[in-house]
């Protein structure tokens, strides 16, 4: 197949190659009519400039890009505060950027960053794939997966181990004498939903538990929510995917005048800032927030710095945190 070059669009669009050079790199010195005439010859030929190569050449700019999937979420601001606290220490900018769970907006912010010439990406998916992101890694692009990974990509990570966090949270409602389980999930195309719900089918079995759900929805409020609206029958135990789920599950159960945990209890998976605070307190995983975002940092700049050179995967230990919303 042929190599799409920048002469091409230049012909596709009827414009020299110097105007589509100067599209490409954002140049205010076109006219908005050139313009559309290059966007619509690099989107017909599916043209994708080695903008990675050009900036190799420029040199290191000393700054980062950091993709989030929901900026509303609680879980993030203190992975921002660590992931910024150990790149002022070495003189680095931080560019953050919210995909809002939508994988053309968060495609989009990627190609942004890379052509603004930022030295790494720090990624929090919307899902396990992104076509885009998969190319620029194997042209070299300096990145490393946070909270999340894509599926089948080779690249360095920093994750919480999901899977020793759920089983924590299980043995101890099991040896406790629950034996029905709801398990309302998140995103069934993140990383962590998908570990989360394997453990717990594992979990399931191996104790040779026949009463239990297990709903995929998303890491919001509102999911929660919904779902404690539509409950009938109660099981032991609602498993919360996080702590945002878990909030409007027992929000939703307490208007209807059913007690937690007395009538059911109620967990969650993140520990933010509110579960110890809230009615009744939430018991939960506390996942090293601030620490991932640290070591994220820490991390992209030793890869950046060539410190690092081989691919590198950091899992960090959660803690089971035990309230008042399990008794």
């Amino acid at each position: 197949m042929k190599r799409i070059s920048i002469k091409d669009v230049a012909k596709e669009a009827g414009v020299s190659i110097s105007t589509v050079s100067r599209v490409i790199n954002n140049s205010t010195y076109v006219n908005k009519e050139l313009k559309k005439k290059v966007e619509i010859a690099i989107k017909k030929l599916n043209y994708n400039p080695n903008i990675l190569a050009q900036n190799l050449r420029r040199g290191n700019t000393k700054t980062i890009g950091f993709v989030i999937p929901d900026i509303t979420n609680p879980f993030f601001p203190n992975i921002v505060k660590g992931v910024e606290d150990y790149l002022k220490q070495k003189d680095y900018t931080l560019l953050l950027s919210n995909s809002d769970q939508n994988l053309e907006i968060e495609t989009k912010i990627i190609n942004t960053l890379i052509s603004k010439h930022i030295d790494g990406i720090i990624f929090t998916g919307t899902g396990l794939y992104n076509p885009t992101l998969e190319k620029l890694i194997d042209k070299g692009l300096k990145i490393v997966f946070l909270d999340r990974i894509l599926e089948d990509v080779n690249a360095s990570y920093v994750i919480c181990d999901n899977k020793s966090g759920i089983l924590d949270l299980l043995n101890y409602l099991y040896n406790n004498g629950k034996r029905s389980f709801y398990f309302i999930n998140g995103s069934k195309n993140t990383f962590s939903a998908k570990i989360r719900y394997e453990t717990f089918i594992d979990f399931m079995k191996e104790k040779n538990i026949y009463n239990y759900k297990h709903v995929y929805t998303n890491f919001s409020y509102e999911a929660g929510f919904k779902f404690g609206k539509r409950i009938k029958a109660l099981p032991d135990v609602i498993i919360g995917g996080n702590d945002l789920i878990a909030y409007g599950i027992i929000d939703s159960l307490q208007e209807k005048g059913i007690q937690i945990p007395q009538d059911v209890e109620v967990t969650g998976f993140d520990d933010i800032f509110f579960s110890r605070h809230y009615k009744p307190s939430l018991t939960t995983i506390r996942q090293p927030i601030y620490e991932l975002g640290y070591k994220a940092a820490e991390l992209i700049l030793n890869l950046i710095e060539e410190k690092q050179k081989k691919i590198r995967g950091i899992i960090l230990k959660p803690t089971l945190i035990i309230r008042d919303s399990t008794k």
